[in-house]
């Protein structure tokens, strides 16, 4: 069983944290990575469902809501990913990037911790 907690953590973490920053902070950058990242987040997940296919982008429902944008993205990514760890040898679990769910999971963990740490984010929680 491919265990999950970590990018579920992370994202939520990174998710309230973006839901509780003033329009200024979320203005100067803070929503724009929210928003890159959630896209992300979101084509990893339809790329590990729908194999082959383009990936469709999310769309900007406004600063104020990149905080949920990104909870709903990260949490569809964690649902992809422990379907396809459960999915036999050859089937769902290939993706266009032709990488192991485990890889997945640590990229996508990695990515949301990157953000979390980039200079948007920390400067917008300073102020």
């Amino acid at each position: 069983m491919l265990d999950v907690t970590p990018l579920q953590t992370a994202v939520d973490a990174l998710a309230d944290r973006l839901r509780a920053l003033p329009q200024s902070a979320l203005r100067r950058g803070a929503a724009a990575e929210g928003l890159a990242l959630a896209r992300e987040l979101t084509a990893r997940a339809q790329r590990i469902e729908r194999p082959g296919e383009r990936p469709r982008e999310l769309p900007d429902a406004g600063m104020f809501a990149v905080g949920d944008q990104l909870a709903v993205a990260g949490h569809d990514l964690v649902e992809a990913l422990r379907a396809a760890a459960g999915a036999p040898e050859g089937g769902a679990a290939e993706t266009d990037v032709k990488a192991a769910p485990a890889e997945q999971l640590a990229e996508a963990v990695r990515r949301v911790r990157e953000a979390a740490q980039s200079e948007a984010m920390t400067r917008s929680a300073r102020m």
